[in-house]
């Protein structure tokens, strides 16, 4: 998401550069959406794994009406719509975009309240049939919505925010997705950034920075979190890591079934996060980084979070 949107300016070049380096160190899981840019992510992605779509692993989401849409325009994207009318046809463009015949893993990017989630993945289902699509997931949905859809179509993943600052999941998704056998995947692993430990003050944030409004990052909650970043970074001195390896780290130690996705967009970047599968977590350093206060504030907006756990 990165690479072309929401978190300020961006390098095409350096973008493309970060993922042929991801594949060279292992790393082939490419998590894309209509809605980045929108539309100029899976443009990007395209672009990148032009003549090489076979080394790739591609999940794009699909959510709110793109018929209008302009790219890079986010006040022309549409409603979201969970009809099967919308499955069907917004999986074409996708297709297009990423210049691909099938999509690893389609997600329903946020559930419609308007449209019943059977209707939905019923027409994802087809799309698997027609081998457009070849497995389903959902993103930030609720329990009894998960187990509605996987009872029409076996769900391959959930994804959801989940780090060392968002332990929501572990009360009630973590234990459903296993009993379910769905894979988890956790968005934003780094906390959107604030687990790197690099941003100390909202002010290290450029004007055009979607986080300069999200809760956890405005007001006294910025300061009040940056106690998460600092016993963080006590762990990564004492293993000779960085902040941001010691949370991937932390949340790979949570069970194999959990792919979290770190957003970056440079090469040096993708590099250290890769490194973080080589660190092991003492008994005692995973204990002091579960004992961790979750982060103080919603962790989106008032408009987002209606959108979330539906």
């Amino acid at each position: 998401m990165g690479m072309s949107a929401f978190y300020g300016a961006a390098d095409e070049d350096e973008a493309i550069a970060t993922i042929h380096r991801a594949l060279k160190l292992g790393i082939n899981f490419l998590d894309t959406a209509q809605l980045y840019g929108p539309l100029t992510n899976e443009e990007l992605v395209g672009r990148a794994i032009k003549g090489r779509r076979d080394d790739y692993v591609i999940a794009t989401k699909f959510a709110r009406r793109m018929d209008d849409a302009v790219a890079g325009d986010m006040s022309t994207v549409g409603k979201l719509d969970g009809s099967a009318e919308h499955v069907r046809s917004s999986v074409g463009g996708s297709l297009e975009r990423l210049g691909v015949d099938s999509i690893d893993l389609y997600y329903q990017h946020r559930v419609d309240p308007q449209v019943e989630i059977e209707e939905t993945v019923g027409a994802m289902a087809e799309l698997v049939k027609q081998g457009k699509v070849r497995h389903i997931g959902l993103s930030e949905a609720a329990p009894e919505t998960i187990r509605r859809a996987h009872a029409v179509h076996p769900i391959t993943a959930l994804q959801t925010e989940y780090s060392l600052w968002t332990r929501d999941p572990e009360a009630e998704l973590l234990p459903l997705v296993r009993e379910l056998g769905i894979g988890f995947v956790p968005y934003s692993p780094l906390g959107h950034g604030f687990l790197t430990g690099t941003i100390r003050s909202p002010e290290d944030l450029a004007d055009d920075d979607w986080r300069k409004n999200n809760p956890r990052f405005t007001g006294g909650n910025f300061e009040k979190n940056l106690r998460i970043v600092d016993e963080v970074k006590a762990v990564a001195s004492e293993l000779d890591a960085t902040p941001a390896q010691i949370a991937l780290a932390w949340l790979l130690a949570q069970g194999a079934d959990i792919a979290p996705i770190p957003g970056t967009k440079r090469v040096a970047r993708v590099e250290e996060n890769t490194a973080a599968d080589g660190i092991e977590l003492s008994a005692e350093q995973i204990a002091r980084l579960d004992d961790l206060t979750p982060a103080v504030g919603e962790r989106h907006e008032e408009a987002s979070m209606a959108n979330i756990d539906r």
